[in-house]
């Protein structure tokens, strides 16, 4: 039987860039984290988007299940990206990063400027934004792993992301 190959390419600038790219055109994303009733997976869309400085950045609410369980465990896991209209949509980039999610405190200073950013992207969340039980989240990634398509495969570190808040 032939040696099996590691399916695994060698990350370079333009897995970097297609990374980023799905970053940064990213409006929503599948969010992954474990149910604290029962450890089980559970998963859940988020409205998704960038920080000023780069850092994945979400609005969530207390009321909603993967709020509590990122309070339990701040251990996720989001997919980004999109099929297109037509085709296979197995052809079609995605990324997945393992992050650690961080609640915003409410008196942060930074929170205006992450509004400001926030609305920007997402103008209709204005009308919740401000709502008490709404909280931005700051999705610090840990690693990610990039399917650029059919044979074309990256594993990529935070520094691969390119993205300017660090987790030290």
């Amino acid at each position: 039987m032939p040696a099996r190959t590691d399916p695994i390419r060698e990350t370079d600038e333009a897995a970097r860039a297609l990374a980023a790219r799905l970053l940064r055109e990213a409006r929503t994303a599948s969010l992954a984290v474990i149910d604290p009733s029962d450890g089980s997976p559970f998963v859940s869309r988020i409205a998704f988007g960038l920080a000023p400085d780069g850092t994945p950045l979400s609005l969530v609410s207390d009321l909603a299940a993967h709020a509590r369980a990122m309070r339990a465990d701040p251990r996720v896991s989001l997919l980004l990206g999109e099929p297109g209209a037509k085709g296979d949509p197995l052809t079609y980039p995605r990324l997945t990063v393992q992050a650690r999610a961080e609640f915003v405190p409410a008196q942060a200073e930074v929170r205006g400027a992450l509004r400001r950013a926030w609305i920007a992207v997402h103008p209709k969340a204005a009308l919740y934004a401000d709502f008490s039980d709404f909280h931005y989240l700051w999705l610090h990634p840990a690693s990610a792993f990039l399917n650029a398509g059919f044979g074309k495969a990256y594993a990529l570190s935070r520094n691969d992301l390119k993205l300017t808040k660090r987790l030290d």
